[in-house]
């Protein structure tokens, strides 16, 4: 009870410092006022003037910059007016998310509205799947999807007159790698693309275990294809990893492909389930595919040095030697 006495009290502490302009609202609605130092996976690192507080992500609801404000509130306008008005989003700069919490929907209600924005992504050596970021063609899928490919297809089912057609585009760049958390950043880049429908990033943090959830992807190639379950858990640690389980049913071919909650807001990034059982899905957790875009500079890909950033340096010329005495 102290604790928390005394955390309410730094809380509004913090809110009277009114010479800073990041404001970082607290699930347990309080705010605090201050200047952002750095965003880090699991806190955030602010100075209030005179002390520096970290505090943690799956404490925080919203974070809101000065310089974002102007940003927010124009996003949030347009959006009512649009035929989506129900899923108002905001608009960072590079993808979106939810501004309130959306209305629950029917599974079929939300794969006519988002089935666009869920793409199929073929290599040479196999096919995935994946989801568009934005409406310049950005899109998220698995690392082991593309992994040693240059060559990439992308395949979009555009709604035209109430039909679906498919439009495979051939000029898709790699952006970034994260090979440790099995996530890619690619970009269509034919000149004759439209605007892209896309989806916007929700919360893993705020579902409960029993929420519903449904995927959508190309499992064994069977484009467009919908299953749906229940979270089982948030925190199945799998390689020092955490992933999201689910009973939504996951095969080859899902992989990169969205996991959403029935507000149609994406929670992970489905990439794996064990062969050998039934119901046993895993997804990537949406707050990391956040980390991954936000700092998608620094997992930037080159084709000079295609691991990068991870670049290993050649061990000391004595540790090459051999060994003296082994024949």
């Amino acid at each position: 009870m102290l604790r928390k006495s005394w955390l309410f009290f730094l809380i509004n502490l913090c809110g009277v410092q009114m010479g800073f302009t990041d404001t970082i609202q607290l699930k347990e609605k309080a705010a605090i006022t201050g200047k952002i130092l750095s965003e880090k996976r699991d806190q955030v690192v602010v100075d209030v003037g005179y002390t520096v507080l970290l505090i943690p992500r799956n404490q925080i609801a919203k974070v809101s910059k000065s310089d974002e404000d102007e940003a927010s509130a124009k996003a949030s306008k347009s959006s009512a007016s649009n035929e989506s008005k129900d899923f108002a989003v905001t608009k960072p700069s590079f993808y979106s998310s939810p501004s309130r919490q959306a209305p629950v929907r029917s599974v079929r209600d939300l794969v006519n509205l988002l089935g666009e924005a869920v793409v199929q992504v073929r290599t040479p050596s196999g096919l995935g799947s994946g989801f568009i970021i934005n409406e310049e063609g950005f899109l998220i899928t698995n690392f082991h999807v593309i992994e040693g490919e240059t060559q990439i297809s992308v395949e979009v089912y555009h709604q035209r007159d109430g039909q679906l057609e498919r439009k495979s585009y051939k000029q898709v760049r790699i952006i970034a790698l994260n090979k440790f958390e099995d996530l890619a950043l690619l970009k269509i880049e034919d000149k004759e693309a439209p605007k892209f429908k896309y989806v916007s990033m929700g919360s893993a943090d705020a579902l409960a275990v029993g929420e519903r959830v449904f995927a959508v992807g190309s499992p064994l190639g069977l484009e467009r294809t919908v299953t749906e379950g229940i979270l089982s858990t948030k925190t199945r640690q799998m390689q020092g990893e955490l992933y999201l389980q689910t009973t939504a049913q996951i095969n080859p071919g899902n992989s990169g492909g969205p996991l959403f909650n029935l507000s149609g807001e994406v929670v992970g990034v489905t990439n794996m389930k064990i062969t050998f059982g039934e119901g046993l899905g895993f997804a990537i957790p949406v707050e990391s595919v956040r980390f991954f875009l936000d700092h998608r500079d620094a997992f930037a890909y080159s084709t000079d040095n295609p691991s990068n950033p991870y670049r290993y340096l050649e061990p000391p010329s004595h540790a090459r030697r051999p060994a003296e005495g082994i024949e």
